[in-house]
Parts: structure tokens; sequence; C-alpha cells
């Protein structure tokens, strides 16, 4: 019998097919008649049992009965469903999240309007399963996130001290893949355990040596004007000068990232390609708990990193803290839905419960918001992450030059210290019609215009 063979009678690839080639094998070497091999195959298939102390099919049956049948992929009758905000999302993203809603785990899922192209589930894409985590519907970047800070210092200084306040983005965190500082910075999170999987423990030194650092890609921090209309953000009516950033947990999320996904693609070879990047850990495996506890540390570690920026150029600038507003976007949680637990990944997605706060920026020369959700169930209580690409990140490099895009940065006040192409203002989709079209998940309490606008500079690799 062939690997096509034994896939018919439902040994998938893997461990499994390899060991039944083998005890087969064996069998042959025997002499045993083909028809008694493959009628013992069938019945050792239908129960296991009787067949773990014989000497040439023991060992394959006490692994058949011992096998983790949750691995296996069953086509479903019918997707989970999920619901879309937005009017102009491309097929690739809508055929993505249909492909999520296939997977046997699955529950339900929602489309965020900023939502495009990603590995596995698109970006704003949100899945909810049943016991179960999904590395790349978290994101390679894991732990990506927001931080808003508003500073006692005058506005003023944007116009008359940009200098300084450049000197300070410059000194206070570093951009690029690999960027460290000289000397490292300090924070409780490297005091954490770190040693609970090999992997983790591998990639501490490096997350210590870009602790506070920013990254590549969209990454960004940048000064800007924040126009208060909510009281209940604690603030008076008016304009502040404020400090936005976004990133996650640089090199080490994504070293995690990949690690655990090729477990799980591993234990699920057995997907059909279009699945492949939604290849699964169940939580009570031993990888699954290890990934698990792996994100949670990189929330730390994505946290940690913003804390440090954000004191940083604070106390570069003598000025105190008059508010925070933070949240993650590529993420996932345990929470509650229609009455049952479920595992709820937002790539690229913005928790928006009643009452939570969040950020969702726009891009280099648009306006950015402070949001409070609203808790819609269709959306398992998400929104977007931000403007979300209008193309690809070669497109928009072949597109677009630096001098198309002087005439909208000039228009908007807008000083960029380093960026790359790809990160125009004209890459990006509007944010203006991504508000309106989910003005049911948030409400607007204040918008953010970027002034001062530090990212990766030219040529660096993106990592979100």
């Amino acid at each position: 019998m062939n690997t096509k063979d034994l896939r018919a009678m439902g040994i998938p690839r893997g461990m499994l097919q390899l060991l039944a080639q083998r005890t087969l094998a064996t069998a042959a070497q025997q002499k045993m008649d083909k028809r008694v091999i493959r009628d013992t195959l069938r019945a050792l298939l239908d129960d296991p049992t009787p067949y773990v102390d014989d000497a040439v099919f023991g060992a394959l049956a006490t692994a058949w009965r011992d096998r983790d049948t949750t691995s296996q992929y069953t086509p479903r009758e019918a997707p989970a469903p999920f619901q879309i905000w937005g009017e102009d999302i491309d097929a690739p993203s809508l055929e993505q999240m249909g492909n999520a809603c296939a997977l046997p785990i699955a529950v339900r899922g929602a489309l965020m309007p900023d939502a495009h192209v990603g590995y596995g589930l698109p970006i704003g894409g949100v899945l909810a399963t049943r016991n179960a985590v999904i590395p790349y519907a978290v994101g390679v970047d894991i732990a990506c996130r927001m931080k808003l800070t508003v500073l006692d210092l005058p506005i003023a200084m944007l116009e008359g001290q940009r200098d300084r306040l450049g000197k300070a983005l410059e000194e206070e965190t570093r951009f690029g893949v690999g960027a460290t500082f000289r000397k490292r910075r300090e924070h409780a999170v490297m005091d954490q355990d770190w040693s609970f999987a090999p992997v983790v423990a591998h990639l501490k030194d490096r997350a210590w040596a870009q602790l506070g650092t920013s990254g590549s890609g969209n990454h960004f921090v940048e000064f800007g004007l924040l126009h208060v209309e909510d009281a209940s953000l604690g603030l008076a009516l008016g304009t502040y000068l404020a400090l936005l950033s976004h990133s996650g947990s640089r090199g080490t999320g994504t070293e995690i990232a990949t690690h655990y996904s090729k477990i799980a693609q591993r234990r699920h070879d057995d997907l059909p390609r279009e699945l492949a990047h939604l290849a699964w850990l169940d939580l009570g495996s031993q990888e699954g708990g290890e990934y698990w506890r792996a994100m949670s540390l990189m929330g730390d570690y994505a946290a940690a990193n913003h804390a440090l920026i954000h004191r940083g150029i604070a106390d570069h600038l003598g000025a105190k803290v008059l508010l925070d507003v933070e949240n993650h976007h590529n993420f996932a949680w345990r929470e509650v839905h229609d009455g049952e637990e479920v595992v709820v990944h937002r790539k690229g997605a913005t928790p928006a419960a009643a009452g939570v706060l969040g950020v969702i920026p726009g891009s280099m020369a648009t306006p950015g918001y402070v949001v409070r959700g609203k808790g819609h169930p269709g959306s398992l209580n998400s929104a977007s992450h931000g403007a979300g690409r209008a193309m690809s990140r070669k497109k928009a490099a072949e597109t677009y030059t630096w001098a198309s895009a002087k005439a909208m940065l000039k228009q908007a006040g807008v000083t960029v210290l380093s960026a790359g192409i790809d990160e125009v203002p004209m890459a990006y989709k509007n944010i203006l019609h991504v508000m309106a079209a989910q003005h049911d998940l948030v409400e607007t309490l204040a918008r953010f215009d970027p002034k001062l606008v530090k990212m990766a500079p030219a040529g660096e690799r993106p990592e979100d």
C-alpha cells in the first residue's frame, strides 16, 4: 500500500503515516499475506486496543489509540459565519476570511474595514475558535500595539522647537531590523520567567538588546496635536501635545510566531494548501500551552518597549504625563461570546468591548483617533487597527516618490524624519471612510494629527 492508499484509509500524513509504512514493511518482511496485512490494518483502525501488544502492529496500534484527534482535518459542512464592515474589501482578503471560517475549530469571525491580505488570516480579521490558538491568526509581530501619551508641554513646541522634539525621538528609541541600544535599557519584563520553552530562553538576550526599540515597516513614533472632544477622557476639551507610537515584540516575537506556526503546520500537515497558514495548536497540548505563555510574555515585552520609549521621551523633555491610552492589536484573548468561552484572535484589530479605550491611527499625514468601544457582538467586540493598506509595499514603492508625497505632507504640516517610500499616505485607505464604516463599533473621543514623524529608514524589511 502506498501513501495514497493509507490516506484513503484515514491515516493522515506525518508520523502516523510513517509508522504505518514501517509496520507494513515489517509485516511484509515476515512473509505475512498481503490480504491479512490489509485486513489487520483495517481492523486496527476501527479498534486499536486488541493489537497494542502485537509484536508487529503494537507500536502503530498504540500510536493510533493515543493520537490527538483534534489535529485531524475534517471538512465542515458549512463555514462558520462572519460579518463584514466596509465596502472596499479586496477579494483575496474575503477569501482568506472564508478559509479561516472553514476550519473545524472556527466558531465565527468578523472583518474590519481596514482589511487587507496577510498570512493565513487577513490583517483586520477577527476569528473566534474553540480551545485552539492559531499563531498566524495572532500575527507574526505578536502583540503589535499602540500607545498615546499626552504631555504637559505647549503645542507651540511643534512650530518653534521641532529640532528639540526630533532629538528626543532620535535618542530615545531606535528603528530598523536588528536595532539595539549600546547601553541596554532596564525593565521588569526581563525579570519574568523566560525559561519555560527552549525557543523563548534562547531569544531572551536578543529581546533585552532590543528593549525600547521600535522596529521597521509601518512602526513609528511621532509627535502631534491631540484634539480632545469628550471630557470623559479626563482632560479638559482642547488641544494638547501628544506622543503616539506603534510597534510590537520585535524580532523576538517574529521568531516565536514562526517557530510555533511550523509546529502547528507539522501537526496539521493534512490541511489543504489554502489553509496551511491557519494551522492551530490545541490549548490542552504542551505546544499550545507553551505558545500561549510565550504570546502573553510577548504582550508584556511589547508593552515594556512602549513604556520605555514614552518614559524616555517624557524625561528627555522634562515633561509630565497627563494621559496614557494603549492597546494590543495582534493578540488572542480568552473571552465569552454567545455564552461560550472562545479564543478570539484579533490580527490587526483593536479590542472594542463596551467602554474600552483604544487608539486607531491613520497614516503619517492623516488623523488617528482615540476611541471608546461600543461592544458590538457581531464584530466580537472589535474595530479596525488603522486605515489599512490600499496597495502592497512593492506597488507603493513602484508608484510613488517623495516628490509626489511632498504636497500632501506640506499641506498637513508634517515633517518626516525618516521613513520608507512604501509608507507614504497615498498607500493607505482613507481613514475617514474607515471610521465612518465602523461608527457602530466605536465612538471617537479625540483626534490626533501627526506633525513630526519618525519611522525606519528606506530599505528596511517590514516586521509587521
